[in-house]
């Protein structure tokens, strides 16, 4: 195996393959999307007899904690072919692409999942749940009567892509830098389209974006929805009603701190009257994203609460050590720190005697730092134990506003 970065002259019909072995693409459109989600950000491949037979895609980001910004790596693509699996390419590949990113500053890392199990082994833990609603726009509340939009095509993803960064954000949302990503995702959807509205500058505010493989009557899917306000989310959820007349179904991402339920006329109701039908009134929910520090120290600096101090040793474990070269100079963060939360949150390298101490892997600790489950929950199910004294002091102080990535990739 040689791996190294993508080279587009020399791997381009190589990672097509690929994407097409495993589904992502199908036909020229779908490739000329693929041509435009390379340029966004780094790719490394794993070669084998010559040929590139696995890809990762990284893209430079943030993500929120609190009221602080952490420079993030997004994971956006790990594909290998047909005749390479089970090889450990994946694995070698996608530890190569964080070691870069945590030498490039990231602070922390997350990906979406095929299936929870595989990128364990590299040290990342599961978010929270995500939840899709799909529901008929006609049962949409009187949320607001909107204007009369403007159209956006995917021509339009440059500015679209500046609006998604300008959206309201809180705790745990991403935000992924190269406009790129946006175009590539507006050239694979089917029927793509948005409605939105401007600014007197005229710069875009708030739109929703849309798919479909059924014009007529549904099912949509609302990829993304930017907004800033309360006033801008219920002007775009009053455009989505009044698609109603025709289209029978939506399925959207359930906006972050709101829940769907609130807006809909007789969800129960209509869940009985359409179960087992095309367009069937529902929600799903899926914990689909994984996230991993990959500097402890950033990470911890950036944490601000409100509660009395814990302070605590902490002894991290870090699978991904295996993955790499014993010469590289990042090797994870595994090791022995202390480390106060509170207020001002600090973490220095090695023990204090008379302290508790905290055991876990980088992934159970990453998910406690996060909100994603309590101290106590993670000892019972995840790799983290310490005294229940510091478990219940944890859960005190780690108190956060349920995190959520809105941004799927």
């Amino acid at each position: 195996m040689t791996l190294r970065l993508y080279d587009a002259e020399k791997d381009r019909k190589a990672v097509a393959r690929i994407w097409r072995e495993v589904g992502w693409i199908e036909d020229e459109k779908d490739e000329q999307g693929l041509d435009v989600f390379l340029e966004s950000g780094r790719s490394l491949v794993a070669e084998l007899h010559g040929e590139a037979e696995c890809i990762v895609n990284t893209d430079p980001g943030t993500l929120t904690y609190q009221e602080e910004e952490i420079q993030a790596c997004c994971v956006t693509g790990v594909t290998t072919s047909r005749i390479a699996r089970k090889q450990g390419l994946a694995t070698s590949v996608t530890a190569e692409a964080l070691r870069l990113a945590a030498g490039d500053g990231d602070g922390i890392a997350i990906l979406g999942v095929f299936d929870q199990g595989f990128y364990d082994r590299l040290g990342f833990g599961t978010g929270t749940y995500e939840h899709w609603y799909t529901f008929d726009p006609a049962q949409l509340k009187d949320v607001a009567e909107p204007r009369i939009p403007i159209r956006l095509t995917k021509d339009d993803w440059e500015e679209m892509h500046a609006c998604r960064l300008r959206r309201r954000r809180r705790h745990g949302s991403v935000n992924i830098l190269s406009p790129q990503l946006t175009r590539s995702e507006t050239i694979w959807c089917t029927n793509g389209f948005g409605l939105g509205y401007r600014e007197d500058s005229g710069q875009l505010s708030h739109y929703v974006w849309c798919s479909t493989k059924s014009p007529e009557g549904g099912p949509y899917r609302i990829g993304w929805m930017a907004y800033r306000s309360r006033e801008e989310f219920l002007e775009l959820l009053g455009l989505i009603r009044n698609l109603g007349d025709q289209v029978h179904s939506v399925r959207m991402h359930e906006p972050v701190e709101l829940q769907m339920q609130d807006l809909l006329l007789e969800p129960f109701k209509r869940e009985r009257l359409t179960k087992a039908s095309k367009h069937e009134h529902r929600i799903n929910a899926y914990a689909y994203w994984q996230v991993r520090m990959l500097d402890l120290h950033t990470c911890i600096a950036k944490t601000h609460l409100t509660s009395d101090d814990v302070e605590f040793n902490l002894i991290l474990t870090d699978p991904i050590e295996r993955r790499l070269p014993e010469k590289s100079a990042w090797r994870g963060i595994g090791g022995e720190y202390t480390v106060r939360l509170g207020g001002d949150s600090e973490s220095r390298d090695g023990l204090t005697g008379g302290l508790p101490t905290l055991r876990a892997s980088v992934g159970a600790f990453t998910r406690l730092w996060l909100g994603v489950r309590p101290a106590t929950g993670l000892s019972w199910t995840d790799d983290l134990s310490g005294p229940e004294d510091l478990l219940a002091a944890l859960d005190r102080a780690l108190r956060l506003p349920i995190p959520n990535s809105d941004w799927d990739f």
